[in-house]
């Protein structure tokens, strides 16, 4: 039988303040890898980041890119919770995002350094915007970026063009 064992604790220290079984330590540490934090190899954030938004892309089947500017910030940013934090900070992205490609509005305020909110109007005002509004922004901003493909809209925002159609209906926008 095999462990595979990790941990971010200094084991040795561990054991000298009897914190951790001396025995358990010595059938463990056969071998001992330490992996630099993420912060200490910035060059693999963009590999990180395009081997998750593959991941992303090939469970949902929408691809999307990340802009220069979500990209910058993500590359300052420090990662605390290293890999893990990446991974989770593109998924939250893709999981959030209206259009193919992933803005800083799309990041969280952790990496932006701001409160969440990122006003589309120049307004700095934060105000409660009911879902069915956010939806038809989302919505119709998806349509105007994609210039009037609707089809293709649908397809990104996962809905079917039967639901498309009716919300334009709804929002009495020309169908």
């Amino acid at each position: 039988m095999r462990i595979l064992a990790a941990t971010n604790r200094d084991l040795e220290q561990a054991v000298a303040q009897g914190a951790f079984r001396r025995d358990l330590y010595f059938r463990l540490n056969v071998l001992n890898l330490k992996i630099p934090s993420l912060r200490e190899r910035r060059q693999d954030i963009p590999l990180l980041i395009g081997y998750f938004m593959e991941r992303v892309a090939r469970q949902s089947g929408r691809v999307r890119t990340l802009s220069d500017a979500a990209m910058k910030a993500m590359l300052a940013f420090d990662w605390p919770g290293n890999v893990r934090e990446l991974e989770n900070c593109v998924e939250r992205a893709c999981a959030l995002s209206s259009g193919p490609l992933l803005q800083m509005a799309d990041m969280p305020s952790s990496i932006t350094g701001g409160n969440g909110h990122t006003p589309s109007n120049g307004d700095t005002s934060t105000k409660i915007i009911s879902m069915s509004e956010v939806e038809k922004k989302t919505i119709l901003n998806t349509i105007t970026q994609l210039n009037g493909d609707k089809l293709l809209a649908a397809r990104l925002l996962g809905i079917g063009k039967t639901t498309l159609y009716r919300k334009l209906k709804e929002y009495g926008s020309p169908a």
